[in-house]
């Protein structure tokens, strides 16, 4: 079966970040994301839709889409919040399940400091070994609890957090079982984080569940680690593009994914500020939807 193409809320500008501006209701939102040619959506920030499952299902149902799961960031190097991000984690995990959600998208939370050097990171930067163990623990612990409600945990590298470069999701592949815990693959963000998504895709294209497709600028992605413009400000200047305006080789990763049998959802993603003047969300996820269709034929 071809890759089948949904969105998110992020790509209007909808984020896990206290005060990041929302110009639109989530009904605005949705109604847009079927005129752009999308077909299924991620929760979003948990209440920015509907939290009550037949409500969330009406709403999805008279626009004919379907819910794919949502992005749970974890306080993962903090152990004393431990119990309270498993506690959201499953909150969410069983409203997926009410909705037949497949996916519960989990990542560490983002992270100042991280998030003042994102795409600088080195290994002096990371967790400890005793953070490591807790966060394994921790996912681990969602992933079996939230397969018994039916849905599948895929985990989101991010830039920001802890888990953000190549050798941070290598650590994690390693310390967790795949059986229980896939990877959903961010284009932008593992290039942002120095890798190569192409060169993932093909060599783990076992472990990935779930896929975010992102592009990204090299130029200005250059500045901002010759700058250290933190996370924010570098969405802001724009380091996010529509597909096909940045330097991610998107149709190399959809070919390798190809190749190995992957049949799934892809999510189109374009990280905005949508009160920077000319930021047009509809007319973006549009386009970038009619570069994947004419592009890589999904």
């Amino acid at each position: 079966m071809p890759i089948r193409m949904a969105t998110a809320p992020v790509s209007w500008g909808i984020m896990e970040v206290e005060g990041w501006a929302r110009q639109q209701s989530y009904g605005e939102v949705l109604d847009e994301m079927v005129q752009a040619g999308y077909r299924g959506t991620e929760l979003g920030p948990y209440g920015f839709l509907p939290t009550d499952p037949e409500e969330l299902k009406g709403e999805l149902a008279k626009r004919d889409l379907a819910l794919l799961g949502a992005f749970v960031p974890l306080p993962l190097g903090r152990p004393q919040a431990h119990a309270e991000g498993m506690r959201d984690a499953l909150a969410t995990a069983r409203l997926l399940a009410a909705n037949g959600a497949p996916y519960l998208v989990l990542a560490d939370e983002m992270d100042p400091r991280r998030m003042a050097i994102a795409g600088s990171a080195g290994p002096q930067d990371g967790f400890t070994e005793a953070q490591w163990e807790g966060a394994q623990k921790l996912i681990s612990c969602i992933a079996r609890t939230a397969r018994e409600l039916g849905v599948r945990s895929v985990f989101h590298h991010h830039s920001g957090t802890y888990i953000e470069t190549p050798q941070e999701v290598a650590r994690l592949l390693e310390l967790t079982d795949p059986d229980l815990l896939g990877i959903c693959l961010d284009t932008g963000h593992y290039f942002y984080g120095g890798g190569d998504p192409v060169e993932f895709a093909r060599t783990h294209a076992a472990r990935i569940g779930h896929l975010h497709l992102k592009d990204i600028r090299a130029d200005v992605l250059e500045r901002v680690r010759r700058e250290r413009i933190p996370y924010l400000d570098a969405i802001r200047a724009g380091v996010f593009c529509e597909l096909g305006q940045g330097n991610v080789d998107l149709a190399g990763v959809i070919r390798e994914l190809d190749q190995a049998g992957f049949d799934g959802w892809a999510v189109f993603e374009q990280d905005v500020d949508p009160t920077i003047p000319g930021t047009d969300p509809l007319a973006s996820a549009t386009r970038s939807r009619e570069y994947l269709q004419r592009v890589a034929g999904v």
